[in-house]
C-alpha cells in the first residue's frame, strides 16, 4: 500500500463526518471523537439517557463505511454463546460446525451492556482486546476493521450489573451525546418528518479503505515532549489523594493512540498538546475510581481531571 499523506486523507474523513451528520444533528464533536476511536482501533462506551441518538450514531457509522452491522440487545438471560457463537453437531457430517454469533461484524452495537450478567459481559473481553474469540479451544478472527460501541443508561441502576474495572479499561473512550439544543431539535423534527434519513444513507467509503486510514493514523508523529506529557498526566491520577485507582498503562497507551487519531481527523500529521487535553476526560474518566470518603467531600472524576490538567505543565510542542 502506498503511503497516504494526511492532507490527502482529510477529505475522506470529512466526507464520513458529513454523511453521519445527515442523520445525527448538532453532535459534531461526538462524531469526530467516535471516528477518532475507530481510527485508533479502539471501542467506545456511550453512557446517556434513552432517545438521544446512540443507536442512530452507530448505525449511521456502519452504513457510511459499507460495513456489516450487528446489534446485541443485552438482557439478564443472555448467554456468552449468544454473543460469540456456538458449535452445533451436524448429524449429516457427524461433525461439529461453528455458528457465528453477532460479534462477527465490522460494527457491533452492544446495547444496554450493563443489563446482562458479568459472565456474558466477560465474553466481550477477548473480542475487545484481541479482536478474536475462542470457542471450544478454536480461535476465530473477527472482521477488519472491528468496532464495538456499547451503551448503558446511567439512570436505571435497578436490575443492572455495573461493568468491572477490567472491562471498562478495554474501552478507548467513554462518551455522552447529551440533549440537543432547541434549534437542533427543531431541525430534527423537520428532517425526520417525512422519512428516516438513515434509510437512504449511502456509503462514502469501504471497510477496506477505513482500514487503510487506521494504518495511516498510527503514523502520526508524537514528539517526546507530548509522550512525557501523557505519562505525567497518567501518574498524577495514580498519586492524587482523592483517587483510589488511577489510570493504568493501558490508559496512557489509549490516550496516545487517540491523540494520533484525533490529529489525523483534524488534518494534521502531528499531535499538539490541545489534542491530549481534549481527550483526557473521555479516555481517563472511566478508568479512575474515586475514594468513597472523597465523594462525601464532593470530589468527582471530572473535577479531579480538571485540576490535574491545570497543574500539569504543558509542553511547547
Amino acid at each position: 500500500m502506498n503511503p497516504i499523506k494526511v492532507e490527502q486523507v482529510h477529505p475522506a474523513v470529512a466526507n464520513l463526518i458529513a454523511n453521519i451528520e445527515k442523520v445525527l444533528i448538532g453532535k459534531r464533536s461526538v462524531i469526530e471523537l467516535t471516528i477518532a476511536a475507530i481510527l485508533a482501533k479502539g471501542h467506545v462506551l456511550l453512557e446517556d439517557v434513552p432517545g438521544v441518538g446512540k443507536t442512530m450514531l452507530v448505525r449511521a457509522l456502519a452504513k457510511s463505511i459499507g460495513g456489516e452491522f450487528k446489534r446485541i440487545q443485552f438482557t439478564p438471560d443472555l448467554l456468552p454463546t449468544d454473543v460469540t457463537g456456538v458449535a452445533i453437531f451436524n448429524q449429516k457430517s457427524l461433525e461439529f460446525e461453528f455458528r457465528q454469533g453477532p460479534l462477527f461484524a465490522h460494527v457491533v452495537l452492544a446495547d444496554e451492556i450493563n443489563r446482562t450478567s458479568p459472565k456474558t459481559q466477560s465474553a466481550l473481553l477477548e473480542a475487545l482486546e484481541e479482536r478474536s474469540i475462542t470457542v471450544d479451544g478454536t480461535t476465530y478472527p473477527l472482521a477488519k476493521p472491528f468496532f464495538v460501541m456499547a451503551t448503558q443508561n446511567p439512570l436505571e441502576y435497578e436490575g443492572t450489573f455495573p461493568l468491572p474495572e477490567a472491562q471498562l479499561d478495554r474501552f478507548l473512550m467513554q462518551l455522552r451525546l447529551g440533549y440537543p439544543s432547541m434549534e437542533e431539535e427543531t431541525r430534527m423534527l423537520t428532517r425526520f418528518s417525512d422519512s428516516n434519513p438513515l434509510d437512504s444513507l449511502e456509503p462514502v467509503m469501504t471497510a477496506d479503505e477505513l482500514g487503510q486510514l487506521q494504518d495511516q493514523s498510527a503514523e502520526v508523529k508524537v514528539s517526546e515532549g507530548i509522550k512525557e506529557y501523557i505519562v505525567r498526566l497518567c501518574h498524577k491520577t495514580r498519586d492524587h489523594h482523592h483517587v483510589y485507582l488511577g489510570v493504568s498503562p493501558r490508559g496512557s497507551l489509549a490516550l496516545y493512540r487517540a491523540a494520533q487519531a484525533l490529529a489525523f481527523v483534524r488534518g494534521r500529521d502531528y499531535v499538539i498538546p490541545d489534542d491530549v487535553k481534549e481527550l483526557v476526560p473521555v479516555t481517563f474518566s472511566h478508568r479512575i475510581i474515586v475514594k468513597p470518603e472523597a465523594r462525601l467531600e464532593g470530589a468527582n472524576v471530572d473535577r479531579i481531571l480538571t485540576v490535574i490538567l491545570a497543574e500539569t505543565r504543558v509542553p511547547m510542542g
